[in-house]
């Protein structure tokens, strides 16, 4: 089987590639021009010590469109390899830059192919999240376009755990009834997130604007 790695965790890309392929395996990298003859001899070829080769693959789609400008080539990467789904060897392709084209995604859509996403956990900013907080207990519509700005950049659940995290500080600092309503505004928020079909992200913008009573 072929495996297909893709995501911003490079980290944890390159462990996945070392659990697969071991600690000792060729690479071919598609930024250094890798041609059409080198896809043959990966999945055909046998290596001098072992006819098992462990194969790393880098960038695929970035050597297949280097490949497309040139008049000499006529074959496609992607049905070259099509036409070896099922080799022996294991073959590992990493891409760093993913194409999104129809022909990548027939692609990833072979029997003998399999693909694997590896992202990041989102990094929350949480000074920029208490902000959004404490200026929804003054005014919500500011509140909302300040989210707009950042909320792209952001995991609602993890967003809204920070606001209410935020909320129970207040509270045990003053206990006040706009504290008290906060924490109730942001209760509900929490069944809606966990049941309702709406977008989080208009869930939460909704309970900013309740925030200030």
């Amino acid at each position: 089987m072929i495996k297909v790695f893709y995501g911003n965790d490079r980290a944890r890309i390159a462990q996945e590639v070392k659990k697969t392929l071991g600690e000792d395996y060729e690479v071919f990298d598609g930024m250094e021009g890798l041609q059409i003859a080198d896809i043959v001899n990966i999945f055909q070829g046998n290596s001098l010590f072992a006819t098992k080769r462990k194969i790393l693959i880098k960038d695929l789609t970035q050597a297949r469109g280097q490949a497309a400008e040139s008049s000499n080539v006529s074959a496609d990467f992607y049905e070259e390899i099509a036409k070896y789904v099922n080799t022996v060897h294991d073959i590992v392709i990493w891409e760093t830059t993913v194409s999104q084209k129809k022909s990548y995604k027939d692609f990833i859509k072979l029997p003998g192919v399999s693909v694997q996403k590896f992202d990041a956990a989102p990094k929350i900013d949480m000074r920029q999240v208490f902000e959004i907080f404490d200026t929804a207990m003054v005014d919500g519509k500011r509140a909302v376009k300040m989210l707009e700005k950042v909320q792209s950049e952001e995991d609602p659940y993890m967003f809204f755990g920070l606001l209410a995290s935020q909320a129970v500080r207040k509270f045990e600092w003053r206990q006040g009834a706009e504290q008290r309503r906060a924490l109730e505004v942001l209760s509900e928020l929490d069944m809606q997130m966990k049941s309702s079909t709406i977008e989080p992200w208009t869930l939460i913008k909704a309970a900013l604007m309740r925030l200030k009573k």
